[in-house]
């Protein structure tokens, strides 16, 4: 495929992305635009299906686009900054795990008031629990 000329539809189809995504990356400066020629369609360089896999899974481990940006930005050569942000990143979801772990028994309960309610009632202590917190 090194000789191939790769169009934005090749790009996506092989980092396994769809145009818009190709599209949107080049929007908000993540991957670069080819020049257009004069006639005929931009060909991109074949580095960039690494780029859109590596954002890819970056995605995946729960970076944002910014945190992703910062990145790339920064390099293989800035191992500590680029650990300063993954561990940034691996706090965020401690405290994300902790606040759904909260909500995870707080539904349970809710849901254990529910079934144990009276058939034929006329308050669902579901609803009840929602409008009582407004």
């Amino acid at each position: 495929m090194s000789t191939e000329k790769l169009t934005i539809g090749k790009v996506a189809h092989e980092a396994n992305v769809n145009v818009e995504t190709v599209r949107y990356y080049q929007r908000i400066g993540l991957v670069a635009e080819p020049a257009k020629p004069m006639y005929g369609f931009r060909y991109y360089p074949l580095e960039i299906i690494e780029r859109i896999r590596f954002i890819k899974r970056a995605q995946q481990l729960g970076f944002s686009l910014k945190d992703i940006e910062d990145l790339l930005a920064l390099g293989d050569g800035h191992c500590d900054d680029v650990e300063k942000i993954a561990e940034q990143k691996y706090n965020q979801i401690l405290v994300q795990i902790r606040d759904l772990t909260r909500l995870k028994k707080v539904l349970g309960t809710l849901i254990k008031d529910c079934q144990a309610n009276k058939p034929g009632s006329n308050c669902c202590p579901i609803v009840k629990t929602i409008s009582d917190a407004i």
